[in-house]
């Protein structure tokens, strides 16, 4: 038997959700401390709070999907001679690898709430 109430699963996923939130803005911080910029006109990105969380779990995938190309981008041109800042790209590298391991996390938390969840109903 399971020892998560219903409103304790609920207080879970808004925990994650407000975890995943300041994770995106930490992500930012640092974009913004080395002067990268998101979004096509060039300015940085803000964080709705009235925004519901599949929005914000879908933007939250986009931004680490972004990440991952920059990433890729600045090795490519690192291999070809035209950016020679290796600085630079390892911190992309490193800004990718960090994104992408706390969307494994926020996965893996959301598998074990969805999985407490059905077990309540049953």
């Amino acid at each position: 038997m399971s020892s998560i109430r219903p409103a304790s699963g609920v207080q879970d996923v808004m925990a994650l959700r407000q975890e995943v939130m300041a994770r995106s803005q930490a992500l930012k911080d640092v974009r913004a401390a080395s002067g990268v910029v998101d979004g096509a006109n060039g300015a940085a990105s803000t964080v709705n709070p009235t925004t519901d969380f599949a929005d914000t779990l879908g933007d939250a995938l986009k931004e680490v999907s972004a990440t991952q190309r920059r990433s890729s981008e600045m090795q490519a041109a690192y291999e070809r001679g035209e950016v020679t800042d290796i600085a630079q790209v390892m911190l992309a590298r490193q800004e990718s690898s960090v994104a992408f391991e706390a969307t494994l996390q926020v996965r893996n938390k959301l598998m074990s709430a969805y999985q407490e969840i059905m077990r309540m109903g049953g």
